[in-house]
């Protein structure tokens, strides 16, 4: 493994895990602040330098790539220039689930492709056992979403009088 490759791996592998921290943050309807800057800066990091490997034509983890940067531009834009204001509090919610769903996938991929008990299961990734597995893994995350949304919201205002 060369270093430059060490690099992309760790920068991911820290997006993963701090992206656990934020979205577990957002679920406790607490922002994280630092742990959020970490995980957005290492997962942008981690999709502009995967376009960095050599490469001749467009391949899927490219557009995995591309999209993933427009999500995490999204959730930077709704955290720092519209302060989750409004609207922007569950699109913020929304995009930090997506980008390290995103990220996770990949991880995902890469596991099937490198561990060698996994590749020996689904050594086209189009087999029941890498399918299977993307599936929970989706369907776990759009329930990391959906809570994140739910107690990730607005915040009361101040001063407001509760009716009864």
């Amino acid at each position: 493994m060369t270093t430059f490759t060490l690099v992309h791996v760790v920068l991911s592998l820290v997006g993963i895990g701090t992206g656990f921290v934020v979205v577990f943050g957002l679920i406790a309807a607490k922002q994280l602040k630092g742990w959020t800057a970490l995980f957005l800066a290492t997962t942008v990091a981690t999709s502009l330098t995967g376009f960095l490997f050599p490469f001749h034509k467009l391949l899927p983890s490219h557009v995995v790539g591309i999209v993933s940067l427009v999500v995490l531009t999204v959730a930077i834009l709704a955290r720092y220039v519209r302060h989750l204001s409004g609207a922007w509090r569950w699109i913020y919610a929304v995009n930090v689930v997506v980008g390290l769903y995103l990220n996770f996938f990949v991880f995902v991929v890469q596991a099937f492709q490198k561990v060698p008990v996994l590749k020996a299961m689904a050594p086209t990734q189009s087999e029941a056992p890498f399918v299977i597995t993307q599936l929970v893994v989706m369907a776990l995350f759009v329930m990391l979403g959906i809570f994140a949304v739910k107690r990730f919201h607005a915040e009361p205002v101040r001063g407001a009088v509760a009716f009864g």
